[in-house]
């Protein structure tokens, strides 16, 4: 399988990658903050850290990263169901921490939906470390 994996294009892989959020089961939950016009925020910050994979011309994954200047966070990791266990994941997460680690990112978080526990395992063999803290959120 050949899978380039590229920079997010605005807004022209919008609908691609909200229809692959949409259809990756539990763990992504678009939020208010997934609306285009959010998204188009994100891009202004940090363009290189929203990644999509793809096969062909077809979307079968994407991840954002994001990073304030000190820590970084991953969001929306997400492939295909047909093409899982490919390593694509794998790929997307390792191309995600090179950019954050390039803009001198040390230290780097991500959230895993009390839906999606099967994904714990897929982090750990990455090298992600579960801690013991309770997140907490707040719309604004």
């Amino acid at each position: 399988m050949d899978v380039n994996i590229r920079a997010f294009s605005f807004p022209e892989d919008y609908p691609s990658v909200v229809d692959l959020w949409k259809s990756a089961g539990p763990g992504i939950h678009i939020h208010a903050s997934d609306t285009y016009d959010e998204i188009q925020k994100k891009l202004a910050r940090d363009p290189e850290l929203f990644l999509v994979a793809e096969e062909s011309t077809s979307i079968i994954g994407s991840v954002i990263g994001g990073f304030d200047g000190r820590r970084g966070m991953i969001y929306h990791l997400a492939v295909a169901p047909a093409f899982r266990g490919k390593g694509i994941g794998k790929l997307l997460m390792q191309e995600v921490e090179n950019r954050l680690r390039a803009l001198g990112c040390i230290r780097c978080y991500l959230l895993v939906a009390v839906d999606n526990p099967e994904v714990i395992e897929f982090y750990q063999h990455l090298g992600w470390d579960q801690m013991a803290v309770i997140p907490f959120g707040k719309n604004l």
